[in-house]
């Protein structure tokens, strides 16, 4: 399968939902899987809690609302409406928390694994 990706414009109505139960509260997914590269729209419901700590490396983007990243350490930070972070794999255990709701753009895929 070729890596590489034809120009082409993602109409996200037409992207299937999927919804994935948080500790608290539902994230519903919208995916688009390429050869080694995966993009998400992702809405958090109020009171969302992830429920499970994650390892992946991402590229997030906040389109809409808050949504509070948790590290395994007890850090915090927000992301507020055109704020991101980046993160490689394996560089950090991380949950999302989201009190009213959140809107995300995810990217994620081989780009980001650790180099040895």
């Amino acid at each position: 399968m070729s890596s590489n990706i034809p120009f082409q414009t993602i109409d996200w109505s037409n992207v299937s939902r999927t919804e994935h139960s948080g500790t608290t509260g539902i994230a519903y997914w919208q995916t688009i899987q390429f050869d080694g590269l995966r993009l998400r729209y992702v809405e958090y419901s109020e009171n969302y809690l992830a429920d499970h700590w994650c390892e992946k490396g991402h590229i997030v983007y906040c389109l809409k609302g808050e949504v509070v990243n948790e590290l395994k350490d007890g850090t915090k930070s927000c992301l507020t409406e055109g704020m991101s972070y980046i993160v490689s794999d394996d560089l950090s255990s991380h949950r999302s928390i989201s009190k009213n709701g959140v809107h995300l753009l995810i990217i994620d895929g081989d780009f980001l694994k650790l180099s040895a």
